[in-house]
């Protein structure tokens, strides 16, 4: 009986010790493996902890916007509202947080639930502490009120709770899912006693409560938003912000068309630009700002998984529920006569969904991705285990007649045929028709000819041209035949899988399941990714869903870049070490130094331009007054163009207008028979320049 009553005594005094022993309490957490920083870390490694802090960048964004709430379905959101969260992800580790509002976090071994104490610094812009109870507000309007995609991303976190005074408790819907506590630290959060009386759900355009390094002090809606640095930000110290948020002020100006935002780069209206058209780089920036130095044009290189950008089929629809259809159209596409005679060869044939890196599937599959595939086979297609999945290629010359050919039998064997040079289905007699959906002229450059490809097919393919706000809208919808998507790729996928191909995504508007993908191996595929136990197991899955994928034709690869192609004026410096996921703006900063040299080589410039009478060849862009302000303001020239074709002018007279080509060659232009409304153009944007100057004046811009 002693001897009974001591072993219940030893359990129930080291019982409890067990369970704590089973826990982990860290300043950081990895997926898999341990974090890469340790505790006492003072910065990244990718970033300058001594940057100085000042200065203004000017960015630019094509399009519109109409709220500031980014996690809802209603809306196009605007810059500058982005809650900060309990934990922040390093750049240069695959899958590793850090506290952020948490100073630390506690997990057991099976991660089905976490623990979060916050930082009792931590203030929202108002002084106001951030608490559990704004944490567990946060989930429950997220979990409530938030679009289809958001919700689906944190639908793991099955409830919140407070366990102590500065504590929140998480716990997981899916025990065991070693992402868990990385997703519940992503959870944005939110301003309780700022939201309690507004209604989530609904677009605004009142700047919401933050708790960030910036707030947002002046916009106006559609044209620009401002952004100024929060001088007593509470975690400006922390060693996951230092080097970071540098610049006093962020200001993006929106533009409705992407020409005049390689005008307003070349002019010096703005900073920074990302150019994502690789023909534009070839030959839109032969400028004297760049021979002189001034405007900088790099090719930063990086690491990150490239995703997918492709053509996405709305399997939705009838016609593109045949997966030969979808085969067949692929063929059509020649990537290889587009990258040669549009984007001089810069560009790189996009072959999978999780390309430039391990993720990716090659050859055929082999080891455990196999294992994983034999419990599919005769539910998939049976080429996939014995070839290997190729995109059609051409020898870029402009008539494949093989992938023509190929295209034809495939579409004879979907009950397709041609009828007097038409495709039509043969039960119904119908001709194929169908829209791509493109919301920027650039796109509309590069879908040009693969649409003309089709028309020799016999195919009414058409491209359907929208406004920004309408293709989000439409997207949203699913109101599409095909669409082009680019989707990024995470280096460690988790259950963020599921709102891009799962069966229960499929019908959810607003869910980012694009291609309308019902397929049981997908979604049991995509469930295995979310609950691998280590990266072998996480590797060998994504591989066999990236197969899958493949072999069911539901997207036309496109292409893709390996570098961050950037222009900028030079007056910033970034730090030496670019992560893998490649550079960004967050890391520069103002450089005063840099920026009295270009000011400097900018007068002397025009100092000898004004000194140089024999000069009679006008330079054939805009060159920039000394307090580098071109002379027509691309803010002008963007509504100008805008209403252009109610005048009844010339698209592409217009644009050599407006990139001023016309002073290069000014009695070549005025020898057109109709260049009576192009100097009316030029009266107008005279005066609407006095206009803005004078506004900006009045402002004290100027």
């Amino acid at each position: 009986m002693r001897a009974l009553l001591l072993v219940n005594f030893v359990l129930c005094v080291l019982l409890p010790f067990s369970a704590t022993a089973q826990t982990t309490k860290s300043h950081g957490i990895a997926i898999h493996g341990e974090p890469g920083y340790p505790a006492d870390f003072t910065h990244f490694n990718y970033v300058n902890p001594d940057a100085p802090k000042g200065g203004e960048i000017r960015l630019a964004s094509e399009g519109t916007f109409d709220s500031f709430n980014p996690y809802i379905i209603k809306g196009v959101p605007g810059p500058g509202f982005t809650p900060e969260s309990l934990l922040v992800a390093s750049a240069d580790e695959a899958a590793s947080a850090y506290g952020l509002i948490a100073e630390s976090l506690e997990w057991p071994e099976d991660r089905s639930w976490v623990i979060f104490t916050l930082r009792p610094e931590a203030r929202w812009h108002d002084g106001v502490p951030i608490t559990v109870e704004d944490v567990i507000f946060s989930w429950e309007t997220i979990r409530n009120d938030a679009g289809p995609y958001v919700k689906n991303y944190y639908a793991i976190l099955k409830n919140v709770e407070k366990v102590g005074d500065n504590q929140a408790k998480f716990t997981s819907g899916e025990p065991g899912n070693k992402e868990f506590p990385i997703r519940a630290g992503s959870l944005p959060i939110l301003a309780k006693h700022y939201w309690e009386d507004r209604d989530f759900s609904k677009t605004t355009l009142e700047p919401p409560l933050g708790s960030g390094p910036y707030k947002i002090t002046d916009f106006e809606a559609g044209r620009y938003v401002v952004q100024e640095r929060v001088k007593d930000y509470w975690g400006k110290d922390l060693p996951v912000n230092k080097g970071q948020d540098n610049f006093d002020k962020i200001r993006t100006t929106y533009y409705h068309d992407d020409d005049v935002i390689k005008l307003a780069i070349k002019s010096g209206e703005i900073d920074y630009r990302n150019e994502r058209s690789s023909s534009a780089w070839a030959q839109d920036y032969d400028v004297p700002a760049i021979t002189k130095g001034w405007l900088k044009k790099e090719s930063i290189p990086h690491k990150r998984p490239q995703g997918i950008q492709g053509f996405f089929y709305n399997t939705r629809r009838d016609i593109f529920k045949d997966p030969k259809v979808r085969e067949a159209i692929g063929y059509v596409y020649d990537f290889d006569w587009s990258n040669k005679n549009l984007s001089f060869g810069l560009l790189t044939r996009t072959t999978n969904y999780f390309g430039n890196s391990e993720l990716s599937s090659t050859g055929i599959p082999k080891g455990r991705e196999l294992e994983i595939l034999e419990k599919y086979r005769g539910k998939v297609p049976d080429n996939l285990f014995s070839e290997v999945f190729h995109v059609p290629t051409s020898d870029g010359n402009g008539w494949p007649r093989h992938n023509y050919r190929k295209a034809f039998e495939l579409l004879a064997e979907a009950g397709w045929v041609v009828k007097d040079l038409k495709l039509v289905n043969e039960k119904t007699g119908e001709q194929m028709s169908f829209e791509m959906l493109v919301s920027s002229k650039g796109m509309e450059r590069t879908i040009l000819p693969f649409v003309t490809s089709l028309s020799k097919l016999g195919i009414d393919a058409r491209i359907r041209l929208v406004d920004r706000s309408q293709y989000i809208n439409r997207i949203r919808d699913f109101d599409y035949d095909i669409v082009i998507i680019k989707l990024s790729a995470s280096i460690t996928p988790g259950t963020e899988q599921r709102g891009f191909w799962t069966s229960e995504t499929a019908d959810k508007k607003g869910s980012g399941n694009f291609a309308g993908i019902k397929d049981p191996v997908v979604d049991e595929l995509v469930e295995a990714i979310a609950n691998a136990d280590d990266r072998e197991e996480l590797v060998a899955t994504v591989r066999a869903l990236d197969r899958v994928l493949l072999w069911g034709y539901y997207v036309i690869p496109q292409f893709h870049t390996e570098d961050d192609r950037v222009l900028y004026w030079d007056k910033f410096s970034r730090p030496k070490m670019t992560p893998w996921r490649g550079t960004s703006t967050s890391y520069w900063w103002f450089d005063n130094d840099k920026e009295a040299a270009l000011m400097a080589s900018m007068a002397k410039n025009e100092q000898a331009q004004t000194s140089d009478s024999t000069n009679d060849n006008a330079p054939a862009i805009v060159e920039t007054s000394g307090n580098n302000e071109p002379f027509f303001d691309p803010l002008i020239i963007d509504t100008f163009l805008n209403n252009f074709e109610k005048l009844g002018l010339n698209s592409k007279d217009m644009k050599d207008l407006f990139t001023f080509q016309i002073f290069a060659d000014p009695e070549a232009f005025f020898k057109k028979d109709n260049w009576r409304p192009y100097a009316l153009g030029i009266s107008i944007l005279i005066i609407g320049r006095w206009f803005i100057r004078r506004r900006r004046r009045n402002r004290g811009q100027i």
